[in-house]
């Protein structure tokens, strides 16, 4: 536990200073405060989300396997799994790791679509509530997000039996990069835009403006948006509104987790 607490703080210190020095350089919104509202949650979420994910991967490999098991039979040992199995497996790791990632992006594609509908939405709406949208932003989740994205994502990579092994090398690089997106970064990757999600193309999903609600799921290709008709990047604008439309969730962490079931506590009330 320490030494993950130790990982995780300087992790913090690395990315406050790289993370600072890109958003100073080329910032999407100039004089954006770096003292914003809901800057002290957020790094509250930077430390309790380590702590959390043991707990939440103990319960999404609980959820993977209960499938797994059942279709492909008894035989199929947990260690084996874990380790890859069939023809896939046989691939070097980096290959499998490459299909692992595009693979997922694009389940997380459909997923994070989903989060979108009625019912998911609360849970993700945690993830959009902050007004003001910089790198730190990107922990900001609800441990049933981070669950269901996890179990919807990991599900596919092992039943078509790749190594999660070939995964783990990719995770810290695909965290950081997570953070990147978010960050207050003007960067668009001009002709590259449609190949690689960019700060503008993520910092857009996040706008309340009316042309950018429902656009660019996609967390790593945007060719998933481009193909199924989500991709928004007007030339020549950088996003200024954040937030949730309509709503505002109180900027404390107990509110976040019991936002979700704010309509339940009403409900029995009524019925009381």
């Amino acid at each position: 536990m320490q030494e993950r607490l130790i990982r995780t703080l300087v992790l913090f210190i690395v990315l406050t200073v790289l993370f600072g020095i890109l958003e100073r350089l080329f910032p999407s919104i100039p004089n954006q405060p770096k003292w914003r509202r809901g800057v002290w949650l957020d790094t509250f979420y930077w430390f309790f989300t380590p702590m959390a994910i043991q707990i939440l991967s103990i319960i999404s490999i609980a959820l993977i396997f209960v499938p797994i098991y059942l279709l492909l039979g008894r035989s199929l040992a947990w260690h084996d799994v874990l380790a890859g199995y069939g023809p896939i497996a046989q691939l070097p790791l980096w290959q499998q790791g490459l299909l692992a990632i595009v693979m997922g992006d694009f389940v997380g594609y459909w997923t994070h679509r989903w989060h979108h509908t009625q019912q998911l939405w609360d849970y993700h709406a945690v993830h959009h509530s902050a007004d003001t949208i910089d790198w730190l932003t990107a922990v900001r989740l609800h441990p049933v997000n981070d669950i269901i994205s996890r179990v919807c994502q990991s599900s596919p990579v092992l039943l078509l039996g790749l190594s999660p092994i070939a995964v783990e090398a990719y995770v810290p690089l695909l965290s950081a990069y997570v953070a990147f997106i978010h960050a207050n970064v003007r960067w668009t990757y001009g002709p590259l835009r449609y190949l690689l999600a960019s700060p503008a193309f993520h910092r857009w999903h996040h706008t309340t403006d009316e042309d950018g609600q429902g656009k660019n799921f996609a967390g790593l290709f945007p060719i998933f948006d481009v193909i199924f008709g989500t991709f928004y990047m007007p030339c020549g604008r950088q996003p200024q509104n954040f937030g949730i439309a309509g709503e505002t969730i109180p900027e404390n962490f107990r509110s976040h987790l019991l936002y979700p079931f704010r309509n339940w506590r009403q409900a029995k009330r009524v019925a009381e």
